[in-house]
């Protein structure tokens, strides 16, 4: 089940990577015009990051500690925290940006709204240069396809070492 939700996340974050070379080459209008397509399925498919998480923490609470199989669920666990905090720290607040207006449902509207202070949603002074987010919103889940393929090797590793 681990190695599954893993894979989901992977693909995910790897589907957003692998689109980079040709969004790069769309024009403000037409990017503008797609990011929103993302979200109602991303958002679902997005619950098997953190549950991935917990299952990897499981895993390695029940490896016996110090074996190889311990450090490359470790790795895996790392690799998957490290997903996530470029999520919170890079992605997600260019996706508070990209669904701004957007007509989303309630628990999308929730989660990308999560983060967001009062100061911060009212500043509209200086509109960020939308290249700037764009390039910060698909180079990070290029980041983020690195962990999770990560992750996903160290745990089929572990998976194929116990038969």
């Amino acid at each position: 089940m681990t190695v599954m939700l893993v894979a989901v996340a992977m693909a995910l974050a790897l589907a957003h990577a692998l689109e980079l070379p040709g969004k790069m080459r769309l024009d403000q209008k037409t990017y503008y015009a797609m990011q929103p397509i993302y979200y109602p399925g991303f958002t679902i498919g997005g619950i098997s990051e953190p549950v991935g998480v917990m299952l990897t923490i499981v895993l390695l609470w029940l490896t016996p500690k110090g074996s190889s199989n311990f450090w490359l669920t470790l790795v895996a666990l790392l690799g998957l925290l490290s997903m996530q905090a470029v999520y919170w720290l890079f992605t997600h607040p260019v996706n508070q940006f990209w669904v701004e207006g957007e007509n989303l449902d309630r628990f999308s509207s929730g989660f990308f709204s999560f983060g967001t202070s009062k100061s911060q949603s009212e500043d509209k002074t200086t509109p960020p240069e939308w290249t700037e987010l764009r390039n910060r919103w698909e180079y990070s889940h290029v980041v983020r396809a690195g962990f999770a393929l990560l992750s996903l090797i160290a745990l089929v590793i572990v998976i194929s070492s116990n038969k």
